[in-house]
């Protein structure tokens, strides 16, 4: 199947091996990935609109490179690594129940997002908002406290501590 200057509207992808296939100029709206690999996928000029990945493995993408007008995408029980969400809104984004490793999300919008159960080992947040934004339950963030904005962030205990890793300090 061609996935290359195509659209897909209300369409589920399931149990595919996208690895290294070509989204360049398509469009995805209201569309489901579910159990699929979509390891070092092009994105360039890419659209989605509405999108849910489900227990998709997603490593190497560079989201920046996605047509970012009315962007909006959702990730489920997936495995993220590798992955660039730098500089774009995703304000009320779920990473629900993921692992979400070496990821950048450098000056991008998190406000609202939802990162709950998720595990953010090596995940990098600089000059990010991530107010309102919940890491309850999630686990191995590191987040400089003075390097993001934070307003009405939800931890939970004890992972909260992380957040005074940037300091010289003993906890006993």
């Amino acid at each position: 199947m061609e996935y290359q200057n195509e659209e897909f509207e209300a369409e589920t992808f399931e149990d595919i091996d996208l690895t290294g296939v070509s989204f360049k100029n398509s469009k995805f709206i209201d569309c489901d990935f579910e159990n699929c690999n979509l390891s070092n996928v092009v994105l360039d000029n890419t659209r989605f609109q509405g999108v849910r990945f489900k227990r998709c493995k997603i490593m190497g993408l560079d989201f920046t490179k996605c047509n970012i007008f009315l962007l909006t995408i959702g990730f489920e029980d997936s495995f993220l690594s590798l992955s660039v969400f730098s500089d774009i809104n995703l304000e009320n984004t779920d990473f629900t129940n993921c692992q979400v490793y070496d990821c950048d999300f450098v000056n991008t919008n998190l406000k609202n997002a939802n990162f709950e159960e998720s595990d953010l080992k090596n995940s990098i947040f600089g000059n990010t908002n991530l107010s309102f934004t919940s890491f309850r339950n999630a686990k191995n963030y590191d987040i400089d406290p003075n390097n993001n904005f934070l307003k009405k962030t939800k931890f939970s205990v004890p992972e909260v501590i992380s957040l005074l890793n940037i300091y010289d300090i003993e906890l006993e």
